[in-house]
C-alpha cells in the first residue's frame, strides 16, 4: 500500500492540508480564520467527504483544535489506516538546514530560535508541527524549508557588507519561496529540459513576492535576504528599504522595535502604498489614483529586479511567472514585459489574456512562461523520500 502522507502549510490564522496516497491526492483543503471566524473548505473525490462550512469557536480556537476537528474526516478517508508521515512547510532553516529533516526536539528548538527572522511565518509553522505531533504521535514529522533551495548561492550574493563576524553568526541573505522555485525547476526539467539547464528568472508573485535567478537548476540570486521583508513590495510587507529609514523611525520618530516591526510586516507594501487593500484584484478594479500608484511601484520593482537578475546570470533564457498574482494577473504580466525587447522579452498579448502556459511572442528571444506552482507537491516528494530513507 502506498505511504499516506499529510502535508501541512500552517499560517498565522490558517492551515492548508493535503492528504496523499503515494502521489495521488486523497483530499485537500484549508481551515481559515483561526481564532476569529473559523471556516473549513475540504475537497475530495468522494462526494460524501466535501465541506464548506463554518467551524465552532472551540474547533477553530487554535491550530491544535482545528487539526483535531479535521481528524474525523481523515479517519473516514484512511479507513482504519494511519498517516505514515506529516510534511511541514517551514519558512526559515537558517544556516544549518539545507535539506528536509526529521523533526526532533533538538531540531524543533533550533527552528524556534529562528522565529525573530520570520515572525509572520515561523511561529505558526511550528504551531502546526506541535499540533501534528499531538494528532499523529506515531507519524514521521518532516520539516521542508523555504530557505534550503538558496543555500547554493555564491558568497557575493550571500553576504552583506558588514564586519565578517556577523556573517559567521548567520547574518546573511537566505532567500525564501524555495519550495516554489524548486517545484518550478522540477516542472521545467520535464517539460522544457533545455530551459531548465539554462538561465532563468522565476517570479513568485503573490501576497508574499520574490524573484530568483537560477542557473542550471541552482539558485544564484534572490530578491529576498536575511528576512522575508527584502526585495519586492508585497501585500503588507515593504520590500527593499534604505536601512537609514529604520534608524530615523527609531530615533527621530521615537518608534519602538515592536512598532517598526508591525509597520514593516503588516502595514506596508501594497496595503500601505494604496491605503485601500493588499489584494491586487481589489487594486486593479479601483479608480482611486493611490491604487494605480501602488501597482506602478510593484511593477517598477519587478522590472528593476529582472534587469539585476539578468546581469547576475550573464544573459537570460526564460522568465517564469508563478504565485497568485503571477499566475492570474494579465495586467501585471503585460506591464512587466512591456518594452523589454532590448532584453529579448516579447509577450504575446492574446496568449497572455488566454492564460496560456507559453506567453512568448514568436519573435521573443526569451521564453515567457506562466506555470502554476505546487509547494505541497514538493513537500510530499521530500517527505516520502525521507520516509523511504528511514524505513
Amino acid at each position: 500500500m502506498p505511504a499516506l502522507v499529510l502535508v501541512l502549510n500552517s499560517g498565522s490564522s490558517s492551515i492548508k492540508f493535503t492528504l496523499y496516497s503515494g502521489a495521488e491526492v486523497r483530499l485537500d483543503g484549508q481551515i481559515s480564520g483561526l481564532g476569529a471566524k473559523p471556516h473549513i473548505t475540504l475537497r475530495s473525490n468522494n462526494p460524501d467527504l466535501k465541506a464548506d462550512r463554518p467551524l465552532t469557536s472551540n474547533e477553530g480556537a487554535s491550530h491544535g483544535t482545528a487539526l483535531a476537528a479535521l481528524l474525523p474526516v481523515l479517519d473516514q478517508v484512511l479507513g482504519g489506516g494511519n498517516v505514515n508521515a506529516v510534511g511541514h512547510r517551514v519558512v526559515h532553516g537558517g544556516i544549518a538546514y539545507s535539506a528536509p529533516v526529521q523533526i526532533t526536539e533538538e531540531i524543533f528548538a533550533d527552528l524556534k530560535a529562528l522565529e525573530p527572522l520570520a515572525p509572520l511565518h515561523q511561529p505558526h509553522n511550528l504551531a502546526g508541527i506541535e499540533a501534528a505531533r499531538t494528532a499523529f504521535p506515531e507519524a514521521l514529522q518532516v520539516a521542508c524549508f523555504d530557505t534550503a533551495f538558496h543555500r547554493s548561492h555564491p558568497w557575493v550574493n550571500d553576504t552583506f557588507a558588514l564586519p565578517r563576524q556577523f556573517y559567521d553568526e548567520g547574518v546573511r541573505r537566505y532567500g525564501f519561496h524555495g519550495l516554489s522555485f524548486e517545484y518550478i525547476c522540477s516542472y521545467l526539467e520535464t517539460a522544457y529540459p533545455g530551459l531548465h539547464s539554462g538561465r532563468l528568472i522565476v517570479a513568485h508573485l503573490g501576497n508574499g513576492a520574490s524573484m530568483c535567478a537560477i542557473r542550471e537548476g541552482k539558485s544564484v540570486g534572490s530578491t529576498m535576504g536575511f528576512t522575508a521583508l527584502d526585495g519586492l513590495p508585497m501585500g503588507t510587507r515593504c520590500g527593499q528599504l534604505d536601512p537609514g529609514v529604520l534608524l530615523y523611525l527609531l530615533s527621530a520618530k521615537g518608534m519602538s522595535v515592536e512598532d517598526v516591526t508591525d509597520l514593516l510586516y503588516k502595514q506596508s507594501g501594497l496595503k500601505g502604498l494604496s491605503g485601500i487593500s493588499q489584494d491586487m484584484r481589489t487594486l486593479t478594479q479601483s479608480t482611486d489614483p493611490r491604487a494605480a500608484e501602488a501597482i506602478d511601484y510593484f511593477i517598477f520593482r519587478i522590472r528593476r529586479e529582472i534587469g539585476a537578475m539578468a546581469a547576475i546570470l550573464g544573459g537570460l533564457d526564460a522568465v517564469v511567472f508563478t504565485g497568485g498574482i503571477g499566475e492570474n494577473s494579465v495586467l501585471v504580466r503585460d506591464r512587466v514585459c512591456a518594452d523589454q525587447d532590448w532584453l529579448g522579452l516579447e509577450l504575446d498579448p492574446q496568449e497572455n489574456r488566454a492564460g496560456a502556459e507559453d506567453l512568448s511572442a514568436d519573435t521573443s528571444r526569451v521564453r515567457i512562461l506562466r506555470v502554476p506552482t505546487d509547494e505541497e507537491e514538493m513537500i510530499r516528494r521530500h517527505t516520502q523520500a525521507l520516509l523511504r530513507k528511514l524505513s
